[in-house]
Parts: C-alpha cells; structure tokens; sequence
C-alpha cells in the first residue's frame, strides 16, 4: 500500500469506528435515560479528552476523547462513586433489573438498527449488478459433477431468488455454512429451467484463510470475450522490462494461445516470479520477449503482477444485456433490509460457533488492520459501498457485543438473566472473577486477529 492509500483507509477507519461506537453508544444512553438513569459523561473514544461539551439539565459530559477505538456511557451508580440522597433513584444500580437489561442491550439493538437503516437506503437507491450467469465450470469440480453448465443463469439458491451475482455469491456462502448441499435453479441457454444440486459435503470452506467458496464449487461468472490487448504500460513494471509496448496484442504466453483478456489476466496473476514466452502481434509483426510477473499481495494472497493497463470496453448491448439493478419500494426494501440484516447476523453467529468448536481456522478472524483496509477500499468506491461496509461491521459489533462474555454486554446480560431466576444479583467475588476471565478471553482474541492482520499485510 502506498502512503496516500494508508492515510485514506486510517481516515475511513476512523470515521467508520466513530460512527458505529456513537450509534452503538447513543442506544445506551437513549434508553437509559428513558428509563430515568442519569447519564454522567457519553464519550466518544477512550485517554484523555480533547472536547469536551456541558449539556442539559444533567449537565452531561458529551467528551470526543484521543483514542478512537471505542467507548463508553458512564451513569450515576452507587458501585462507582458515592450519591447523593436526593438522586439515588436516578442510579443505574437502583433500577430493577428489567430496565437494567434494557438499558444494556440497548447498545447491540442499536447497531443493528443501523444495519437495517443503511440497508434500506441502499435498496431504496437501488443496486446494480450483474446476473448471475455461469461462465466457466471446471473438470472436475462439485458444480461439474452435479450438471452445472456454461451459460447457466442462477435463478435461486435454496429456495431463495439471486438476482445478481452479489446476492448469488452471499446466498451460496450463507447456505454452505453447516449445510451439506446446495441447489441451484438455473436457467440454461435454452431457457430450460433445472435444479442442480452440488455436494458440499467435502468442502471445508471455513478451514482455510480467505474463503473462496466460487473457486471451490468450480464456478466462475461469465465475462465477455475482450481482445487481449495492451492499452499502457507502467513504468518500471515487469512489462516495460520486457520490452511491452502499448498497443501490443497478447498472441500467446508460455505457448498457451491467448484468445481474450480474462485468459491473458489469469496466466499473468497465476504466475508470479516465473519467467514465461510471450509473443505479442506489434504492427502486424510477431514480436517474442521473456516477461517474468513480479509479486503482489492481494487480499491475503499472492498474485503476478506486470505493470500494464489493458483495453477492455464492453460493448453496450452486452452492458444491457447483462446489467440488473436491484431496487425495492419503500415497503419491500424494508423487508429486504429486515432479511440482509438476519441473515448477516445468523451467518456471522454460526462462523463463530464453528470458531469456538474448531470447524473453523482462526485465521479468518480480522482485526483492526484488515478493517481499516476494507474500510479506505470501500470509502473509495463510492458512499454506497462504504454504507454496506458500515452495515457488516455494524452487525458483526452487535454479535459480537451479545455474546455472554464478561466486559461486553453480553455478559452483564447473562448476569440479569441468573439474577431474574435466582431473584438476587450474581456476587461481587462472581463479577470479579468474570472480568479477569473476560479481559484473558479479549486479550487472546485481539492477539490473534492483530498477528492474522500482520501476516496478511506482510504477505
């Protein structure tokens, strides 16, 4: 990553992180104070404060504090600091434990509320797509062995309608999790209409870092044929080294004839480091040069990389022909944002569950670093992206906040749950041992997903 891109993804890290701390916050100090608590200081990021805001008849702190990771409501509570008589039943402490409750899982409520807002936005505006039309199914593979075919358009994946590939690729992903088929309607080229049911069964997706769940069905979307033709050639790549000129036209590599663009891609990215035969057609003339790809790591993967820029104009009537916008009215994009934002969560829960039993590598966990990346990548792309962005992380904090581990809310949750049937509050001894317990189990989470984060930005 070069210093621009770095400064640009610390940038939307941290808005992103602002944004989804005070949501996340906000539903903690919103609740409580409809359920009469005094709220103290709502602070946005932990160390020492840079602004700091009076308000209200409370007086509350409203503090943007210097380290942007974070945090936190702070409520009068009797635990914390002596309180005065004539305010003990503004305390947090003092209130039964079903607005207690409330008030805690507030916090997570929040953030998925987002998620579902943000979705609805982005149905409302509409999103564009691709449909889903299978290009390519690799011999041997489970798409091949179950008929999948060339040119088949995938109409629904268990049931459930793909209109373009974005949702067909989440879908699949959704279904395979625990599941040990996936079915497939699709639409052949003679507009047959079959189901194709995929063994799943050997796959193993969640073992390995990076899942490639498309790679390891044998499917690939359909592309149209782009004549493999160089449009520039960067300077001090591994093409201008070759002797790559622009307006070369790509005839074969290594022997292999090149027939399109998507062909010419593949070898290069496959290839890194590996000198390779290239004959180029320039001005009519075969010309042959020796092209080594240097290395370059993408998404936790290395590929070959030589430094040009290709041609590849689309012809306009297959633009048409193959674009799908996926848009809703006001009611239906509200029930499409309601199902994104369960599905989202359920997968999210059922990855960690396969986490903690072991059918799962801990190497898919990401931390600060790998966010930060995706979030200046997004940020980039445009508002709609970084939106959908916002919506994941925004679901994946609400989880991850539920689950009942001591110092999140989850575990102050699950304490209000032993209190309601034992009718009394857990000891302090009990609370005392859970936070050590819970600070050990974060440390050891955050460790491994800050050492993944390294590995993948070392390559």
């Amino acid at each position: 990553m070069d210093l621009l891109s770095i400064i640009y993804s610390i940038v939307a890290f941290v808005v992103a992180i602002g944004v989804l701390v005070t949501i996340h916050e906000f539903g903690h100090y919103w609740v409580a104070r409809k359920m009469g608590v005094k709220v103290l200081r709502f602070s946005v990021g932990f160390g020492k404060p840079l602004i700091i805001r009076r308000m209200g008849e409370d007086q509350t702190e409203y503090v943007l504090a210097s380290i942007p990771l974070g945090g936190y409501v702070k409520m009068l509570d009797e635990r914390e600091a002596e309180v005065d008589e004539s305010e003990l039943e503004r305390s947090f402490n003092r209130k039964s434990v079903y607005r207690r409750f409330a008030i805690v899982v507030a916090g997570p409520l929040f953030n998925f509320l987002f998620a579902i807002v943000a979705y609805y936005f982005i149905y409302l505006a509409g999103v564009a797509g691709i449909k889903p039309v299978i290009g390519e199914v690799s011999v041997p593979s489970p798409a091949h062995s179950a008929g999948v075919m060339n040119r088949d358009r995938i109409l629904s994946v268990n049931g459930i309608e793909t209109p373009s590939w974005e949702k067909a690729r989440f879908i699949m992903l959704e279904e395979s999790v625990g599941q040990e088929k996936l079915i497939l309607k699709v639409q052949s080229e003679d507009l047959q209409i079959q189901d194709r049911i995929i063994d799943i069964s050997n796959l193993g997706l969640l073992q390995e870092e990076q899942i490639d769940l498309m790679g390891e069905l044998g499917i690939k979307d359909w592309r149209p044929d782009i004549a493999p033709v160089i449009d520039q050639v960067i300077a001090g790549g591994a093409a201008e080294k070759a002797g790559v000129q622009p307006g070369d036209r790509i005839i074969s590599l290594d022997d292999e004839s090149i027939s399109n663009m998507n062909q010419w891609i593949e070898l290069i990215r496959g290839n890194p480091l590996r000198a390779m035969k290239l004959v180029v057609n320039r001005n009519g003339e075969r010309t042959r040069l020796i092209i080594k790809p240097n290395e370059k790591e993408e998404g936790g993967k290395v590929y070959g990389f030589i430094g040009v820029q290709n041609v590849i104009e689309i012809p306009q009537e297959i633009r048409d022909e193959m674009t799908v916008t996926e848009s809703y009215g006001p009611v239906a994009a509200l029930f499409e944002s309601l199902d994104k934002t369960w599905r989202m969560s359920w997968l999210t829960l059922r990855v960690l569950g396969k986490l903690v039993i072991g059918e799962a590598s801990i190497k898919n966990l990401s931390g600060p670093i790998t966010i930060a990346r995706y979030a200046g990548v997004t940020a980039r792309i445009g508002i709609e992206q970084f939106l959908g962005f916002l919506a994941i992380i925004s679901i994946s904090l609400g989880v991850l906040n539920l689950l009942p581990v001591p110092l999140l809310d989850g575990g102050h949750l699950f304490y209000y749950l032993i209190e309601i049937i034992k009718g009394s509050p857990v000891s302090e001894t009990v609370e005392v041992i859970g936070q050590k317990i819970g600070i050990a189990l974060l440390f050891c989470l955050m460790s491994v997903a800050i050492y993944n984060d390294l590995l993948r930005l070392v390559g």
